[in-house]
């Protein structure tokens, strides 16, 4: 494989810090990447990002079909060159915004479930998760790349410093698993931070389900914006809850200490809470996100 410097170059390209551009510098991570995926020929895949093909390339190879979007359109031509050179005739480019893709359109098409993957910018990765959990129906597993900080959120446990709100509405929707780290000197332009690769499989239902995932996603968010308050102080204020009393009264009905932080409580506490709430009625802020500040 051409380095990806040596690719950009002689195209006189350079890596878009806006798009948060970090290419694979060599196809064996790629390779190690599908491998420790267990990606098969079953697979029908869409990657997000596909760079200079150092993911690509290896995906194609060991599946039926791949789909990968690109978003820098002046990199396509150089992508295309890169497939020529390997023979990869499966393949179908995307030259848009994720974000922009109709999910749907390409699951029908290929009459099945897909499976998603990418190294995700982290300026976006927040925007790409809220996508994918809204496509879930349509998505086999997730195969995702974060910066290594952002991977520990999503995976982390009641009772640690990173478990917050990204980790409680990942991990209601869906099973993590780590899956292999990738140390910053595998890409270029080198990162500050390694990655860590995590599997994401969308549960078909929660054991535990909230009456309302509006109000859930609400409750979730309502309990980290404060995060060294108690949680009945972190509550207090807010639409859902109202005045300190309010709070308090909700949390003692859902079974929760209200001298608790938001830190220790497990997914299905903040369910339980949740449901509380939705069955006093109270009505959900639609115009609010589920995962960002």
């Amino acid at each position: 494989m051409i380095s990806p410097r040596s690719l950009l170059k002689a195209s006189n390209l350079r890596p878009k810090k806006k798009l948060g551009q970090h290419f694979l510098t060599e196809m064996a991570t790629g390779e190690s990447i599908v491998s420790a995926s267990k990606i098969d020929k079953e697979d029908i895949v869409l990657e997000i990002g596909a760079g200079l093909g150092a993911l690509t390339v290896p995906l194609a190879r060991v599946t039926k079909r791949v789909y990968a979007v690109e978003v820098d359109f002046s990199i396509v031509p150089l992508l295309e060159t890169v497939f020529n050179s390997y023979g990869i005739k499966n393949v179908t480019i995307i030259d848009k915004d994720f974000l922009k893709v109709d999910l749907g359109e390409i699951a029908r098409d290929e009459n099945r479930r897909l499976t998603i993957i990418g190294n995700l910018p982290y300026n976006i990765s927040s925007q790409i998760i809220i996508k994918l959990i809204s496509s879930r129906h349509l998505i086999n597993r997730c195969i995702l790349m974060f910066q290594k900080e952002l991977a520990q959120r999503i995976a982390s446990l009641p009772g640690s410093k990173t478990y917050g709100r990204i980790s409680v509405m990942l991990q209601y929707y869906a099973t993590i698993r780590p899956i292999k780290e990738i140390d910053a000197s595998c890409f270029y332009p080198k990162p500050k931070v390694n990655s860590e690769v995590l599997e994401i499989i969308f549960k078909n239902a929660s054991l535990l389900k909230a009456r309302n995932e509006a109000i859930f996603s609400q409750v979730v968010k309502a309990s980290f914006s404060k995060r060294r308050k108690t949680i009945k102080n972190a509550l207090t204020g807010s639409l859902l809850f109202g005045k300190a009393d309010d709070a308090k009264k909700i949390l003692e009905n859902a079974g929760i200490d209200s001298t608790r932080r938001a830190e220790t409580l497990s997914i299905e506490e903040f369910v339980k809470l949740s449901n509380v709430v939705a069955q006093s009625g109270k009505k959900p802020n639609f115009t609010e996100n589920c995962l960002r500040s």
